[in-house]
């Protein structure tokens, strides 16, 4: 396992600079961090007039003078590589990682779904991989603008693979505090991973179905929100099967946190309907396989997986 030094004080790189990654950074470098962002469609905008982050649980701020760059050559090796790309673009992480990369370097995942922290593990080796779930409501509003819609501020879920957390994983923690970010530490990632998807999977999912609605809608009509339960349901039997539990309480609080979010857009459906790719198999395709594989009945996410694909697939037709 790796053990790097510099996660006191390290070098960070932020590969996918969409809202979760530019958040992430912005507020890391805000609070001192030394941070280098991989950044394309904002590049030359963030570079003129910086990065603003607006945000209610601490104060907004403008980011000036910000180290973004077109390419990870630009940025060179790195204590710790955060990975915020969709998981529709993991194809093209080793090519992006690899300059990134030093003997000791971390790579931590915050992407949706399930198979993301395998992918990094077969990728850069099983001991410089950790997996991280981000609990907030965040949306990029326009080029070199993020928004967090969570009065609270949310929360990111930090762990190793497998097993308890370590001393890295409460280093990088420490990171987030620094950052204003509310950081847990997690002594079993999979529970996290299928908790995300109790969130994910009716939300992100009923957004695009119900062709571009918000998460206000889904939680004040009384069919889409008794699809939501039905289908966090089913994401509990189908993490049951693998013999991850999820209290009920759980899925009874998942409703209440979504309540304070407003008229939020989920990222799933703004990719859907700006013609972006969409993290089908990350977040609908890979927790069915698994959780039926298991022994799970998953009746709804199966026909909201197949709906998903279907849309997605003729957008361009529509």
């Amino acid at each position: 396992m790796s053990d790097c030094a510099n996660l006191d004080n390290p070098r960070v790189a932020i590969v996918g600079s969409g809202a979760i990654g530019a958040y992430f950074g912005a507020c890391m470098a805000e609070a001192g961090i030394d941070v280098h962002f991989l950044m394309r469609r904002d590049l030359e905008l963030v570079r003129s007039r910086g990065l603003y982050i607006q945000r209610e649980h601490a104060p907004s701020f403008l980011l000036q003078n910000v180290q973004c760059y077109g390419t990870t050559s630009q940025i060179g090796p790195c204590d710790l590589v955060i990975v915020a790309i969709k998981s529709t673009d993991n194809d093209s992480l080793p090519e992006l990682v690899k300059p990134l990369i030093h003997e000791n370097t971390v790579v931590l995942t915050l992407q949706n779904g399930l198979g993301n922290v395998e992918f990094l593990q077969k990728h850069f080796g099983e001991e410089r991989a950790l997996g991280g779930l981000v609990f907030m409501g965040i949306n990029r509003t326009e080029p070199g603008r993020i928004e967090n819609y969570n009065p609270n501020g949310g929360t990111v879920t930090i762990g190793e693979p497998h097993g308890k957390a370590t001393e890295r994983v409460r280093k990088v923690c420490h990171l987030m505090h620094r950052a204003q970010i509310i950081d847990r530490a997690s002594d079993d990632l999979q529970e996290a991973l299928w908790r995300k998807l109790v969130w994910n999977v009716p939300f992100n999912g009923l957004s695009i179905a119900a062709r571009g609605v918000t998460t206000d809608v889904i939680i004040n009509s009384a069919d889409l929100c008794n699809l939501a339960k039905g289908l966090m349901k089913e994401v509990q039997a189908g993490a049951k099967a693998l013999c991850v539990d999820i209290p009920d309480s759980f899925i009874e609080g998942q409703v209440a946190y979504t309540k304070p979010l407003g008229a939020y857009r989920p990222s799933s459906m703004l990719d859907y309907l700006a013609g972006r790719p969409v993290e089908v198999e990350a977040i609908w395709g890979e927790p069915f396989r698994r959780g039926v594989a298991a022994g799970a009945k998953m009746p709804l996410l199966g026909m909201l997986y197949a709906l998903l694909k279907t849309l997605v697939a003729n957008r361009s037709r529509v």
